[in-house]
């Protein structure tokens, strides 16, 4: 099982007068990191809230938004009439003196900062138990996106590296080839400029094992395909959490495939090489999305 790093829920749910309102975004990241934006009356349950937040979704960049309003006219609200006195006096001692009417002061009075304002009430326990629903249902969503994601995001890699791997088995069957076209072709300078008759035999064979030696890639090759091999073992693990392990064998992989093609010495290896460095970006591009 593979899981995407993006996805996005929402839940909601009305009792009554109150509603309460969850979203989730999250985008690829390397580590944890949230925006979350909650109402005033949820802030003691803020540290919940996060705790929930990492333990569902593990890794990535999230924008979270989580709302409890009142709606309509049990919006609760408080009244500081002490302030309210104080303008009160101040207006009244201003339009007296400038003699200006005040039949509309209350109206004037309301609607002076901080003299309407908010009740700061704390929501219940139980209503913080409904809370806590509508978060788990929008991350369940949320969930199930990155799934869905990663479905289509392991078959992807699947194809990624097999076509590496067949690439490897196209390399393997060129390669005897490229030994007995490097061994004419040194024999070629040999008789050319030192001439043939004055060539050493054994000397040669001797100098020849040495330099194909050092051309050698078949342990590459080898690791290459045990690289493949465990990057499809780590995709059918039950973690769902392994982008960071899977890009880390991409490295091995990439590791192996640039000394393969470092070593190789020819042109016809070269362009399989080229192909594998091509599906090794895709399927680098993949993980970076991966959880």
């Amino acid at each position: 099982m593979l899981k995407s790093m993006t996805g996005f829920g929402r839940a909601e749910n009305t009792r009554g007068e109150t509603t309460i309102v969850a979203e989730v975004k999250s985008l690829n990241g390397k580590q944890f990191d949230v925006n979350l934006k909650i109402s005033p009356l949820l802030k003691p349950y803020e540290f919940d809230i996060r705790n929930q937040l990492q333990q569902a979704l593990l890794r990535g960049t999230l924008d979270a938004t989580v709302n409890v309003r009142q709606n309509g006219a049990t919006r609760p609200v408080m009244i500081n009439t002490e302030l309210a006195r104080f303008y009160h006096q101040s207006i009244s001692t201003l339009a007296t003196e400038l003699n200006l009417p005040q039949e509309e002061m209350l109206n004037v009075l309301m609607k002076l900062p901080e003299v309407v304002t908010p009740a700061t009430e704390q929501i219940t326990e139980e209503e913080w138990k409904e809370v806590e629903k509508v978060l788990k249902a929008a991350l369940a969503e949320l969930d199930a996106h990155r799934q869905d994601e990663g479905q289509m995001m392991a078959a992807d890699l699947l194809v990624r590296i097999d076509n590496i791997e067949s690439y490897c088995v196209k390399v393997r069957e060129l390669d005897p080839l490229r030994k007995d076209r490097v061994r004419l072709r040194l024999e070629s300078l040999l008789a050319e400029h030192v001439g043939k008759e004055n060539v050493d035999g054994n000397r040669l064979e001797q100098e020849l094992i040495f330099y194909l030696e050092k051309l050698d890639i078949s342990e590459e090759l080898i690791r290459l395909e045990n690289h493949c091999r465990y990057f499809k073992e780590i995709l059918h693990e039950v973690d769902s959490a392994k982008g960071k392990k899977l890009g880390f064998v991409l490295q091995e992989i990439g590791r192996e495939i640039n000394t393969t093609g470092s070593k190789a010495n020819d042109a016809s290896i070269q362009q399989w090489v080229v192909l594998m460095k091509d599906e090794l970006e895709k399927a680098k591009e993949q993980v970076l999305n991966v959880l």
